[in-house]
């Protein structure tokens, strides 16, 4: 399979699911944001990333074990 230069949707969610716990370089964000540009399944998948962790952060067990209620 030849290279053209662009992300897989794969390599998208890798980057996607990292930029939660870390900052993204500037050509990772170039990558994924031209990426999130062309392919709508990838823009659901963030859409979802990014409901989920905002989510969680609003949830009040989340300084505490969740186990112990």
């Amino acid at each position: 399979m030849e290279d053209t230069g662009m992300m897989m949707c794969r390599e998208a969610t890798r980057l996607m699911s990292l930029r939660i716990e870390q900052p993204l370089t500037f050509q990772q964000k170039a990558q994924l944001a031209l990426h999130l540009s062309m392919c709508g399944a990838c823009r659901l998948c963030d859409k979802q990333f990014r409901f989920l962790h905002d989510s969680f952060n609003r949830h009040p067990s989340k300084h505490g074990d969740i186990n112990n209620k």
